[in-house]
């Protein structure tokens, strides 16, 4: 090891404070109890709070964020991490920046964009990529604090979780969501909704859906909603029949679905609001409105598609046959892409800085010294939560094999880049910042009063950015 890092710990900089973020940030610090170095941790967030997709990126109404955001609680609480939020990279600090005051950065910046969809009629108003509507009832601070519902027949495409997240929102009531962490408007919004049919299409089979069990079993979960399904959709080939067999995960969602089709013939339909489940249907044109001379209204009004039919590999192809659907509103969750960072190799393609197990490349292919990635920005977004946390590992393990290599910080001092925001003005919030933070939202929820089944509101979020920054940083 050099002398340098022999006399001082090795100063990373973790860029994102999600649980890729987190899960780098605890890897790298519970190694150097086992290593001859020490490292000193900086991990930055565009945003005041922490916690990334848990907290901007996931449906509020699922039982295991709690779990989630707990153990990553957990970590930062430790102390060994130091927060630094609400600093944007690239503006408030630059690369270069970052390259002066610390020997290694680590990017997982995930993907929060909606991936591009070309399909006639995307442009229409009433056309919604998925990813922003989640940011919207999630809360993100860099949203307009209302959007428009103000359909009754509602389409939503994709057949991951991220579209059964989107459908169950939109179709369950209001009420039943004061008992998350729903900001007001939101809860504001969501009341005043005159939906009552969400559509979720997916152009394979029941055996090739994306959406994994506790997802879809949440769906039957909501009060006053029919599940509504369709035998003829329901065709399984041999690579489907092969699936069933051999996978555990997909023989019980094909159950699952398979016992509410029986059930839905033996029950009346009685729900105010129904979310129906289409496969076998590949999008071809959201249709536009028009007025009573002929011209077009700039809304959606319909959304067709053609028929799929799968072809033994497990894989659709077209049938030439064409279904039309009323709807006044089509929101499109065919999956995230990330966003580029000035000053870092990107692909586009794809939508992840360029890398090899975790190390950024340039243009020829060769490894940045001290440069990183992991999560979502790393891979794409792809996988579980839980995914990323392997994936953290196999960068570290990189970082750490690149110890001797790394470039050495020209001001390494941990107070230095503290200096450097301050006379920027960049009003940075710290972890102690988001404990009060966490303390003012868990307080709002109490000061709420008890719901309809007498248990009080565990906690409302507070959504515009600066009322958050004045409360971290508040004496």
């Amino acid at each position: 090891m050099s002398d340098t890092f022999s006399s001082r710990p090795i100063r990373v900089a973790v860029i994102g404070a999600g649980p890729a973020g987190v899960y780098a940030s605890d890897i790298l610090a519970k190694a150097q109890k086992k290593l001859d170095v020490q490292f000193s941790i900086d991990l930055f967030d565009r945003y005041p709070a922490p916690f990334g997709l848990i907290r901007y990126g996931v449906a509020p109404d699922h039982p295991r964020i709690k779990g989630i955001i707990k153990a990553l609680h957990k970590v930062l609480d430790r102390g060994d991490i130091r927060l630094i939020g609400n600093v944007n990279i690239g503006t408030d600090l630059t690369i270069e920046d970052l390259r002066r005051h610390y020997d290694a950065v680590i990017f997982a910046t995930g993907a929060i964009k909606d991936a591009d969809m070309s399909l006639p009629g995307v442009e229409l108003e009433g056309s919604y990529g998925a990813a922003d509507f989640v940011s919207w009832y999630d809360g993100h601070p860099d949203y307009p604090r209302e959007w428009p519902l103000e359909a009754q027949k509602v389409a939503v495409i994709g057949n991951g979780n991220v579209a059964l997240d989107v459908a169950r929102v939109l179709s369950k009531h209001a009420d039943d969501l004061l008992e998350t962490e729903i900001p007001d408007n939101v809860y504001e919004g969501l009341k005043t909704s005159p939906v009552t049919d969400v559509h979720i299409f997916g152009r394979r089979g029941p055996a090739q859906v994306k959406f994994t069990p506790l997802e879809l079993r949440e769906l039957s979960h909501s009060r006053d909603v029919d599940i509504v399904l369709y035998e003829e959709d329901f065709e399984f080939d041999e690579a489907s029949d092969e699936a069933i067999k051999t996978n555990n995960q997909i023989k019980t969602m094909v159950n699952t679905l398979a016992n509410w089709l029986v059930e839905q013939e033996e029950r009346e339909a009685e729900a105010s609001r129904r979310l129906h489940l289409h496969f076998l249907h590949q999008p071809v044109e959201i249709l536009e409105g028009k007025n009573a001379d002929g011209s077009g209204t700039g809304k959606v009004a319909g959304i067709r598609f053609e028929r799929m039919e799968l072809d033994g590999t497990g894989n659709a192809r077209g049938t030439g046959e064409f279904v039309d659907y009323e709807v006044q509103a089509v929101y499109r969750a065919i999956g995230y892409f990330g966003s580029e960072i000035e000053g870092i190799p990107f692909d586009d393609k794809r939508g992840v800085i360029r890398n090899e197990a975790g190390r950024v490349l340039d243009e020829n292919g060769e490894h940045i010294p001290g440069t990183y990635a992991t999560g979502w920005i790393k891979r794409g977004p792809v996988g579980l939560i839980g995914h990323t946390k392997g994936d953290a590992m196999e960068t570290i393990d990189c970082l750490i094999n690149d110890v001797e290599s790394l470039p050495q910080a020209e001001a390494p001092q941990e107070q230095a880049v503290v200096e450097l925001l301050e006379s920027r003005g960049v009003e940075y919030t710290t972890w102690e910042g988001w404990l009060k933070l966490d303390e003012h939202e868990l307080g709002l929820g109490a000061s709420f009063g008890p719901l309809a089944d007498g248990n009080p509101r565990e906690r409302v979020k507070v959504v515009p950015r600066e009322e958050m920054v004045r409360i971290s940083r508040a004496d």
